[in-house]
């Protein structure tokens, strides 16, 4: 037995449905593209400016950190004044890939100072070079850097903006101080 319909309740019924579909698409779009922004691979290149070593590294092929390619970063970032390294926190590595892409530029670095032993820590304390006695350089949770291509300024902008943890800013030195410690940030 046919049923009649009204068609143009049915017609707009179906205008609806089109209507929410098209009205959502935008949203998937997006969320869609910020997960092929997940599985892309994360690559840094850094120049440790005291002992004149360059790396380029995919520390995240796109799925998962390489150990390999963290284990190579961390001899770079390694204390350069006694040899001695540990773990920097994949947090911080990618905090600097970060800001890069937000910057809009390729994530190259000139490293300052990153790891630093407690050794070394305590000596830069006593010589008074404002270096705190519990900095999170010694636990591979800072580094300190510059952004090829992007002012300190800017730089300083961007991680603020972030609010990832701390960030100082030492325009004489021209250099950003990065850490994951609690959100505060100063001048030097």
């Amino acid at each position: 037995m046919w049923r009649r319909v009204d068609r143009d309740r049915a017609c707009h019924g179906r205008r609806r449905v089109v209507a929410g579909l098209l009205a959502t698409m935008p949203a998937l779009w997006v969320a869609a593209g910020a997960r092929s922004a997940e599985l892309a691979p994360r690559r840094i290149r850094v120049y440790n400016t005291h002992t004149l070593e360059e790396l380029e590294s995919v520390y995240h092929d796109g799925a998962d950190y390489v150990p390999a390619e963290l284990g190579r970063l961390d001899w770079v970032l390694r204390d350069h004044r006694t040899g001695e390294l540990v773990p920097m926190q994949k947090e911080l590595i990618d905090l600097l890939h970060e800001l890069a892409v937000t910057a809009g530029v390729e994530p190259r670095y000139e490293i300052i100072s990153a790891y630093r032993s407690p050794a070394t820590n305590a000596m830069l304390a006593a010589r008074g070079e404002g270096v705190s006695p519990r900095s999170l350089h010694m636990e591979g949770r800072a580094i300190d850097v510059r952004l090829t291509g992007v002012p300190t300024i800017r730089l300083r902008e961007l991680a603020l903006a972030r609010q990832a943890g701390g960030v100082g800013y030492y325009p004489t030195l021209d250099f950003v101080h990065l850490d994951l410690g609690r959100v505060r940030s100063w001048s030097g």
